[in-house]
């Protein structure tokens, strides 16, 4: 496992931060980065269990968390969900859009149903919390940073992947136009993206590929081991690694950053 020391504490201290997919994976340590860092943090997922989970942890750590369910194509339950934090805590300053599924499938083969699936989840959901965010952000007039996490399959075209690839490109020039317009308006708003290359989560475990790669190679660890040895350097990227490059475009160190890809990949796409 790869050891980098965490920054020091505090870069986000006083913060309100809502964190959708927290449930799970990159969602969830950045959940407990910016917890640890001094945020107070909403755990969102659709994963009820994942979220409180994710929010019992932070607190038994001494942190500041709580959960809330969030289906994050639905522009209600955002409504919802972002009125009852400001009720409670009067203002938001971090949103990190981190929700999503893969999904592959030859495109000859592939249902409607599914294409519109991976939209809904992958760029709606960005956009829908990109969107409350900027509302939520704008009453305070102290600004805010959101982050979209997208990948490098919206860079680098993969087959079988043209539903999530073209999602994840979506969600990059998303990030940029809003941040743009955030510019425009003066409203004190980032808005930037990071794309992660592989990273160890358990997203994979849904994938019928990584299913079979787990019984040909004896468990969930052997199949990562396997696949690492098609990833740059021969390992993965770990959700910790990525919070970490999270924090920062949340935090004031990344106060000039806005309208920016963060290419987090090892290499991949260079």
């Amino acid at each position: 496992m790869h050891e980098q020391a965490p920054p020091s504490k505090g870069w986000v201290a006083g913060k309100v931060a809502l964190v959708t997919g927290a449930g799970s994976g990159i969602g969830r340590a950045t959940a407990t980065l910016l917890a640890a860092h001094g945020a107070a943090v909403a755990c969102a997922d659709l994963d009820a269990a994942g979220a409180e989970d994710t929010a019992a942890a932070i607190a038994a750590g001494g942190g500041s968390a709580w959960s809330c369910p969030l289906d994050v194509t639905a522009e209600a339950a955002w409504q919802q969900t972002m009125d009852q934090l400001l009720r409670a805590q009067g203002r938001l300053d971090i949103a990190v859009n981190c929700a999503g599924i893969s999904f592959a499938c030859p495109v000859a083969d592939m249902r409607l149903e599914d294409w519109r699936r991976v939209m809904a989840v992958n760029l709606e959901g960005v956009f829908l919390g990109t969107k409350h965010a900027i509302r939520a952000m704008r009453p305070s007039g102290r600004g805010g940073s959101i982050v979209n996490v997208s990948s490098v399959s919206g860079i680098k075209a993969q087959p079988e992947a043209s539903a999530y690839c073209a999602s994840k490109a979506a969600v990059i020039m998303f990030s940029k136009a809003t941040a743009l317009e955030c510019l425009h308006k003066r409203e004190k708003i980032r808005v930037n993206s990071i794309s992660p290359t592989g990273v160890k989560t358990p997203m994979w475990k849904t994938m019928p590929f990584f299913q079979e790669l787990m019984a040909k190679e004896g468990g969930e660890e052997a199949a990562f081991r396997a696949m690492a040895q098609l990833a740059p350097y021969g390992r993965w990227a770990l959700p910790e690694e990525v919070a970490l490059a999270i924090l920062f475009l949340a935090s004031e160190q990344s106060s000039f950053i806005t309208g920016t890809n963060l290419v987090f990949d090892n290499g991949d796409t260079a």
